[in-house]
């Protein structure tokens, strides 16, 4: 693997990770979709089983987010 002579330490945080989201955003527009693991879809179908056979099960993104800032702030 060839570098390009880039200090990474000398960066500030904010460039670190400015620099970590510009390479995953050129590996995931080279890549297209990824294929999944055997395990990966047998996971995905066992979720998608239990949410037929039970739809009330869940709860909306937005409910789990603030259930976990709630938890969050109480532990500061």
């Amino acid at each position: 693997m060839q570098t390009t002579g880039l200090d990474i330490g000398k960066l500030s945080i904010a460039e670190r990770i400015q620099l970590a989201e510009d390479l995953w955003d050129s590996v995931a527009a080279e890549t297209g979709d990824l294929p999944l693991s055997e395990a990966q879809v047998a996971e995905l179908d066992r979720r998608c089983d239990d949410l037929e056979r039970d739809p009330g099960t869940g709860a909306p993104w937005e409910v789990v987010r603030a259930r976990i800032e709630k938890r969050l702030t109480k532990s500061e």
